[in-house]
């Protein structure tokens, strides 16, 4: 029996101004979670690595540019996307500045959030920051 697995990357941006932290988070344009907060993140295309693609849908959602991400981990819940099985690679990293994010393609918005977040999350993208935070020793 054939598996229908998907895999998408998210990115875990964090930039510390006047010693508050933020993150940076979009608000989900489409279903599954419309509305709700988010990481940027989404598919890897078919010729593409995960680093790439991460880059790529962090660009591409929010207009920002980073390099040189660490690998925060990876989420295989059975149930974390309700379009089907889908794993996730979180990759992390600090930015010095605080550029000005422009949420497009499927983000509906993009922002800075500071921390520590009190909004519902989509998917489990709570669990992904609460690890990229102990990963990264990001202040809080």
């Amino acid at each position: 029996m054939k598996q229908e697995i998907s895999i998408t990357t998210d990115a875990v941006i964090f930039t510390e101004v006047e010693e508050q932290t933020f993150i940076l988070l979009i608000k989900r344009g489409n279903d599954p979670f419309k509305n709700q907060w988010a990481l940027p993140g989404g598919f890897v295309e078919e010729k593409e690595l995960l680093h790439e693609a991460c880059l790529r849908e962090l660009e591409e959602e929010t207009g920002i540019k980073a390099k040189n991400l660490s690998k925060i981990g990876v989420y295989d819940g059975i149930n974390r996307d309700p379009r089907g099985r889908t794993l996730s690679i979180a990759f992390g990293g600090i930015l010095q500045n605080k550029p000005k994010p422009k949420g497009a393609d499927d983000a509906a918005e993009a922002h800075w959030i500071k921390l520590p977040i009190e909004e519902d999350l989509a998917f489990d993208h709570a669990q992904i920051i609460k690890d990229a935070i102990n990963k990264l020793a990001i202040k809080l």
